[in-house]
């Protein structure tokens, strides 16, 4: 029973996370697939460079929630039962951490999109916020202070999520703060870089977008069985 459990909360994660929050509201805004501009994801960076500033925030907040509720719903569905492995006993913590990832997951790579979504950061901490709230928060800040005084949303992103380990790494080990919370972050801050990192070329190299550009439309997918040969 409480291994079907775990894999409820999972896939229950996972469909949270799936939900296509971006590309529902650009569609109901402009009209039009937000995964044809920009970077072709449906994050909120992408949703405010084509939708707007509104429809921008309505989608990280929407994103946010998915990652909380994978936690609630996790929490709700193992509460006070123990998976048992290799003598150690996993409880509601492990499956609220597993949940949580598993709605990063679920964002990044969406199964009602073909499994091309967001670039996970917003999920992330909305499963961090009712995990840990402290370590959220400071994450959260560095993601607004970086964003706004650079002007680079993914170099606010990416250090945001490095925050997050890095101020859980203390707060473990001399605050006793469940460990589970530093495993979250570490393997969390592994998918944002692996999926920001087009932005860390861009960056490097002087071509990322800054906050406040417009996205501009993508070009189509080249069709290998049109013949063409132009």
């Amino acid at each position: 029973m409480i291994v079907a459990e775990f894999i409820a909360v999972v896939v229950i994660g996972y469909l949270l996370g799936s939900i296509p929050s971006g590309y529902l509201v650009s569609k109901r805004k402009i009209k039009a697939d937000v995964r044809q501009y920009g970077s072709g994801r449906t994050g909120a960076t992408n949703v405010l460079r084509v939708a707007g500033g509104k429809a921008g925030a309505l989608v990280m907040g929407l994103d946010l929630l998915k990652g909380v509720l994978a936690v609630v719903f996790a929490g709700l569905i193992v509460g006070g039962d123990y998976l048992v492995v290799g003598g150690f006993g996993l409880g509601a913590l492990v499956a609220r951490v597993l949940a949580a990832l598993a709605a990063v997951v679920g964002h990044i790579w969406p199964v009602f999109l073909k499994f091309r979504g967001g670039k996970g950061m917003a999920p992330f901490l909305g499963g961090l916020l009712a995990l840990c709230p402290p370590a959220a928060l400071f994450g959260g800040e560095i993601v607004i202070i970086g964003a706004g005084l650079t002007r680079y949303v993914s170099l606010g992103s990416i250090a945001g999520a490095v925050g997050t380990y890095a101020i859980l790494v203390p707060l473990t080990i001399m605050n006793g703060f469940p460990v589970e919370y530093l495993f979250y972050t570490l393997v969390g801050v592994v998918l944002i870089f692996i999926m920001h990192r087009d932005n860390i070329s861009r960056l490097m190299s002087g071509r990322e977008r800054r906050l406040g550009d417009k996205a501009e439309e993508r070009e189509p997918p080249v069709n290998p069985d049109s013949g063409s040969t132009g």
